[in-house]
């Protein structure tokens, strides 16, 4: 069941809601397993045998963090480190499993030339955000910042329904001591600001990315049979998938903070502009930004740290700012930031195509630290240049976040390097009828410029309108975390910093007459638009 259905909007979510609303009033406990059984139905709804799987799941995790918590004295340390490695192991194993067989029999095929045929493995939804978060509390059990927990608790934990498809991906110790303090009680604010999050959320997806999405998908379908893509397709195709995805899970993270409010629970935040982004640090600063954290928290900074220890057990040096040497940095910071965005890219999905996307970024993200290291930290305060590079940096960062997303929705690599050639220029440029139409007097010179016409194509100068206008709003409009600031949208939302960053100018959501039919209107049109074709960007993850 995804959010933008009408099985959703009109029944699972009212019906859940409202008896969330009657139970509380008589006993929180059965408030809390209404919604456990209810997130049980609606992860069930797409496909019931995914109960089937995901149940030991729990309970085996379940156990393990148990073993964990026995095994907390200084006198069992080793094992509950053993404890510890089989856990991760065998969520690792269970993911691999359903995510990975098919792909690592490929590579095999590719690899060997053999000829190995696996059947068709049916990927449970919300496979790889479940399996995170089991990880990071077993992770938390270990190291004593989860000390105590009910079967109940652990099952609502995992299976809380407005987090399960997109995330974002919550930690423990966020989520259940407000669900502890949660009245479980209908409450007008969180019912009317959840309500707002939720239909911004549904019109961003349903109909700006959803609106975008069938033209963006034709040129990719092009690139895929073979087709050479040409200069202006090539981009249309990249700026177009971008803004796609942009909206697309930018909608998806409103919608689930929004659904959560509505139950008296704020989630983190995991979407903040990122196309604003300076720079690529900042730029996985504002995506993902549950998933970088955990990255960082339970992979990078161990890592890191690791490396650091037996550099300095050896008499080596660590990091030591502008005197770091070039092969500490390399060993220190360079190769965990490319092997953390490489598992990055490939939990994305099982391909090459995302394990480039994974590397590529990871090299972005060595070059950054780099231009910090050696030459931005060397400015003063004061100096005047650096505003001028952050608009500098901002362009470039995002001309590389849109070269990276081709390789994200490629099917394969093939099909990525033909737009990649068709955006440098290696494919020529062509130009539909309509287009050149539109240039007067200067269309007679494309010709000489290298520019010809292209078959008839209607959706052309649509798909400019729509990329151009989606640019504007991305760039140019307060998001809806911004706009309801006074609120507390988002778990730790940080009002005074969001004031200082985007447009200069904004409004601020409140829960007047204007609002109600604005929010309405909002409502009506994403509802309308429901019933569209909609792509599912999230069936990999």
């Amino acid at each position: 069941m995804l959010f933008n259905s009408y099985e959703f909007i009109f029944l699972f979510l009212p019906i859940t809601a409202g008896v969330f609303y009657l139970l509380g009033r008589s006993s929180r406990v059965l408030a809390v397993r209404w919604l456990i059984l209810a997130s049980l139905f609606f992860y069930s709804w797409w496909r019931p045998l995914n109960v089937l799987l995901i149940a030991p799941s729990i309970l085996i995790n379940f156990g393990l963090a148990r073993l964990l918590q026995r095994f907390s004295g200084d006198e069992d340390r080793l094992k509950a480190r053993a404890v510890l490695v089989i856990g991760i192991a065998f969520n690792i194993a269970f993911l691999g499993y359903f995510k990975y067989a098919n792909f690592f029999v490929t590579a095999t095929d590719d690899i060997f030339g053999t000829n190995y045929v696996l059947a068709k493995i049916i990927l449970p939804l919300g496979i790889s955000f479940i399996t995170f978060q089991k990880i990071a509390f077993l992770i938390d059990v270990s190291s004593k910042r989860v000390t105590a927990f009910t079967l109940q608790d652990y099952c609502l934990f995992v299976l809380f329904f407005p987090q399960l498809i997109a995330g974002p991906i919550v930690h423990y110790r966020e989520v259940m001591p407000q669900f502890e303090r949660a009245p479980c009680r209908y409450d007008g604010q969180n019912v009317t600001v959840g309500l707002t999050l939720f239909f911004a959320g549904l019109f961003k997806k349903a109909v700006l990315a959803d609106g975008i999405a069938p033209m963006v998908t034709a040129i990719y379908g092009h690139s895929a049979a073979g087709t050479p893509i040409t200069l202006f397709y090539a981009w249309m195709a990249a700026l177009g998938f971008t803004l796609q995805i942009y909206f697309d899970f930018s909608g998806y993270s409103d919608m689930a903070i929004g659904i959560a409010r509505l139950f008296g629970i704020r989630l983190p935040p995991n979407f903040n502009s990122p196309l604003r982004a300076t720079s690529i640090i900042d730029f996985w600063l504002r995506w993902h930004m549950t998933l970088t954290r955990f990255l960082t928290a339970y992979l990078y900074n161990p890592l890191t740290l690791g490396i650091t220890r037996r550099r300095l057990a050896k008499g080596l040096k660590g990091m030591s700012g502008k005197n770091t040497t070039f092969g500490t940095f390399v060993t220190v910071l360079a190769l965990p930031t490319i092997f953390t965005m490489c598992i990055s890219g490939f939990w994305h999905g099982a391909g090459y195509a995302f394990i480039f996307w994974g590397f590529l970024n990871g090299v972005y993200l060595t070059v950054n630290h780099v231009w910090r290291l050696m030459i931005r930290n060397r400015w003063r305060k004061d100096h005047p240049l650096p505003r001028l590079v952050d608009l500098a940096g901002g362009l470039l960062t995002f001309v590389c976040v849109v070269a990276g997303m081709v390789f994200f929705r490629s099917p394969t690599m093939a099909s990525a390097w033909n737009i990649i050639h068709g955006m440098i220029g290696s494919h020529g440029a062509a130009l539909p009828p309509t287009a050149i139409a539109r240039l007067g007097g200067f269309a007679g010179s494309l010709d000489k410029q290298g520019v010809h016409i292209a078959p008839a194509d209607v959706t052309f100068l649509p798909m400019c309108e729509w990329i151009l206008g989606l640019l504007a709003l991305a760039w140019l409009a307060p998001n809806t975390q911004r706009i309801l600031s006074k609120h507390e949208p988002a778990l730790g939302f940080d009002a005074a910093a969001a004031a200082k960053d985007g447009p200069r100018w904004s409004f601020n959501w409140n829960s007047s007459f204007g609002w109600a039919l604005a929010t309405a209107a909002i409502a009506a049109v994403g509802v309308i638009h429901v019933a569209g074709i909609s792509e599912f960007l999230y069936w990999q993850f």
